[in-house]
């Protein structure tokens, strides 16, 4: 009778050692799955993050060419007021009506170089009064014929640079 005990609690440990190396692998398997499906996120995550680095890369490059020209176009701004200032004087003598027609050349030249960069002067004058396109300087009261909050004198002008401002128009409004 001992030897059949025996034999019985035997018989146990031996299954149970055979369904010990299934066990095993089914929990390696498992593992692996786990490993598996985290380097998976891991991958798709990464290919993500890469892509939304590129379009944040193109749109920072695209919004930079796009405004390339603005600190150029700034700087000569105040060429373009002296250059201005300049025309308005009357002259009598034929030297100085000659030294007139150039400066009024390089103005125009330099206007069409501005134009061509997008760049163009901010219609003032008359003009309801926006403060996101002008600076008010100045207020006078209303007169016979003026529109109250509209522009009646330009100081000086204001440019744009395609859809930015760049230097608003200095202005008197009437109110």
């Amino acid at each position: 009778k001992q030897a059949e005990a025996t034999e019985a609690t035997e018989k146990p440990t031996q299954a149970e050692a055979k369904e010990d190396p299934v066990a095993k692998a089914e929990a390696k398997i498992k593992d692996l799955q786990a490993k598996l499906d985290e380097m998976e996120d891991k991958y798709l995550r990464s290919q993500a993050e890469m892509a939304n680095m590129t379009n944040r890369f193109k749109k920072e490059q695209a919004s930079l060419l796009k405004y390339a020209g603005q600190s150029m176009a700034t700087a000569i701004l105040p060429a373009m007021d002296n250059l201005s200032r300049a025309l308005e004087i009357e002259v009598d003598d034929e030297a100085s009506k000659q030294l007139k027609k150039g400066v009024e050349m390089v103005a125009q030249n330099i206007e069409a170089a501005l134009k061509e960069n997008e760049v163009t002067k901010i219609e003032a004058l008359g003009k309801p009064f926006d403060p996101t396109l002008h600076q008010a300087v100045q207020t006078v009261s209303v007169e016979e014929g003026q529109t109250p909050e509209t522009v009646v004198q330009v100081f000086q002008e204001g440019y744009m640079l395609k859809d930015r401002v760049l230097r608003p128009a200095m202005v008197v409004v009437a109110q």
